[in-house]
């Protein structure tokens, strides 16, 4: 059972994400809050798996309440999610920087949305399509020629392959179709490469293999 926590200042918003996903009987929303300082305090309350968590909202905005989740030990195994309409370069910048796990826009598919929620409550970094996009247009407006990492040569050729997928957006299931891989196995290289790196997450992996020219 993953258990959720929605922070969001919009009732109906909130309201629609329960009932989305409430169908789904692994998934458990466990708490609401109208804002950051709210939202932060309920996390502390109910330490959930995930925490939805919108950007703009009064009081205190979703960035500063996920840097205060993640500097919280006591929530170490709670993952923030950024929820919101926003697709700002220094609002990705800013929640990847502050510790969400994933940043995903609202007009997500509602399957993907549920997936998105179980894959984060197992420890998965996720971006959406659109995300990942500006993310790597951001790397080739800062960095036009590649120079390759010297973290690579840590990495065996299955791993770089990896990386490489990685690099272009794919989820493990997706690296796993791709390099004909079980999506176990997928998962495995995937930690392995964020440990021979000393990576922090997987946009971090999106980050190097676009500087490195891999994607």
């Amino acid at each position: 059972m993953t258990t959720v926590l929605l922070v969001d200042d919009q009732d109906l918003v909130r309201a629609g994400l329960r009932a989305l996903l409430t169908r789904d009987d692994s998934i458990e929303v466990v708490a609401e809050a109208t804002d950051g300082r709210r939202g932060v305090a309920a996390a502390q309350r109910h330490r959930p798996d995930v925490v939805l968590m919108d950007l703009r909202m009064p009081v205190m905005d979703g960035i500063e309440a996920t840097r205060l989740i993640r500097a919280d030990e006591e929530l170490s195994g709670t993952r923030v999610v950024v929820l919101t309409t926003f697709d700002d370069d220094a609002d990705i910048v800013e929640a990847i920087r502050a510790g969400a796990v994933g940043y995903l826009l609202k007009n997500t598919p509602r399957e993907e949305l549920r997936s998105a929620v179980t894959r984060a409550g197992r420890g998965e970094r996720l971006l959406s399509p659109e995300i990942t996009a500006r993310l790597m247009d951001m790397v080739a407006v800062c960095q036009a020629a590649p120079t390759p990492d010297p973290r690579l040569a840590l990495l065996s050729s299955r791993e770089i392959e990896v990386l490489t997928r990685i690099g272009h957006g794919d989820t493990n299931d997706e690296i796993a179709a791709a390099l004909h891989l079980s999506p176990a196995t997928a998962r495995t290289y995937v930690s392995r490469i964020l440990s021979k790196t000393g990576a922090r997450d997987r946009p971090e992996l999106v980050v190097i293999a676009h500087r490195s020219g891999l994607a």
